[in-house]
């Protein structure tokens, strides 16, 4: 069922308006308002899957109508309703947000046409939402230890900004997830978040992969390529494992944070990006720094704010949370039920020498599964959480 708005104060075109909705379509709930401010009011207080709104209006005129509706409920489509010296005004009111316009008075085609259009945008808007929202929870951050409290409250603080962030701590504690989130509570969530992980790239490369090049920058640059940077341009890039960058790269990634400027490899053209960067290492970049292998003026520009994520050794009390977790994402992965784990199983777990960390549990968790009786026991734990 489509719930419909239709605003307008002559009576005439409204029950024209809302007799042509109501026919076409037995999906179409149509509702009225007689004026911006009733309309207004309505849409405060309900939830539309359309609006049609006339522009000249007593008390409260459409564009007002739709500047505030823009600020409450955004996703909502507008149809901007408009007579014959409206035109300029209508076409206007595509540039604050309006979905469309139609001229009075309304052409059925064009009229049913606009309507299907904008039903069609909503839905795709929440099946957005209804995504991003199954994104975030592939990235969510388990645990309720004060390690990982205070982590999610630095998140929530820093994501609407722009400050640079730097995560360290060791392989396996889910730095990457710190990261996924800080973008998506960002206002740069609508854009991409790349992710180059370092240490995977040789070091001959590992500018190319950043910044680009142009063709015959080098044997095999057969043609122009963009780079990381220019990819998350609007956006987030995660530099991963950044302290087994080279120092010749480090220096161009000082540039880009300095200046907004990147030069892609065999051309001296500067190229202007727009990007937020969080990078983690596993490294003591200050040791680092002293050995000369990480620049102390690059270290300085990422480290704004410093998230230390915590080994699982250090919060033995999320394990719970964290296998059952495990436990029911690997039944639905597995398409089987989620299966227990008793209390000395978990009792065991919790105290386990986790070097490897999450990752460690997460490949633990799942061997007892497919491995375990109906109900992971101690004597599982014992039998197969070392192997």
């Amino acid at each position: 069922m489509s719930k419909i708005l239709v605003i307008e104060d002559e009576a005439a075109i409204r029950r024209v308006l809302v007799k042509i909705l109501s026919e076409e379509n037995d999906a179409y709930q149509v509702e009225e308002a007689e004026d911006g401010l009733q309309g207004l009011e309505k849409i405060k207080n309900e939830d539309y899957d359309l609006v049609l709104c006339d522009i000249k209006m007593p008390k409260m005129d459409g564009v007002e109508v739709l500047e505030a509706v823009k600020k409450l409920k955004p996703e909502i489509p507008i149809v901007m309703i408009s007579g014959h010296g409206d035109l300029d005004t209508a076409v206007n009111t595509m540039r604050l947000g309006a979905f469309d316009y139609i001229s009075k008075p309304p052409d059925l085609n064009r009229l049913l046409n606009t309507v299907r259009n904008a039903l069609d945008r909503k839905e795709l808007v929440v099946e957005n939402k209804i995504l991003k929202k199954k994104v975030s929870k592939k990235y969510e951050m388990i645990g309720e230890s004060d390690a990982i409290s205070q982590i999610k409250d630095i998140i929530d603080k820093v994501a609407p900004t722009d400050a640079r962030v730097l995560i360290t701590g060791p392989n396996g504690t889910g730095k990457e997830l710190v990261a996924h989130w800080l973008h998506e509570k960002s206002e740069r969530a609508k854009a991409n978040l790349i992710e180059v992980n370092c240490a995977a790239i040789p070091s001959e490369l590992i500018e190319s992969e950043l910044f680009g090049h142009v063709k015959g920058a080098f044997t095999s640059a057969a043609k122009d390529r963009a780079g990381k940077f220019e990819a998350a341009n609007g956006g987030t890039i995660f530099l991963d494992e950044i302290g087994d960058m080279s120092l010749s790269a480090q220096a161009k990634v000082l540039r880009a944070l300095q200046e907004n400027k990147i030069q892609r490899v065999g051309s001296d053209k500067d190229i202007k990006v727009d990007v937020r960067v969080i990078a983690a290492t596993n490294k003591n970049l200050k040791k680092e720094i002293e050995d000369g292998k990480f620049r102390e003026d690059l270290y300085h520009r990422l480290a704004v704010i410093l998230v230390q994520v915590p080994s699982l050794n250090e919060r033995r009390d999320d394990i719970p949370l964290l296998v059952d977790h495990f436990a029911e994402k690997i039944a639905s992965e597995q398409g089987n039920s989620k299966k227990a784990f008793s209390e000395k199983a978990i009792k065991l777990l919790q105290e386990y020498d986790w070097t490897g960390n999450i990752r460690e549990l997460r490949n633990v968790v799942e061997r007892l599964i497919i491995l375990g009786g109906a109900e992971v026991s101690e004597q599982d734990v014992k039998l197969f959480a070392s192997k």
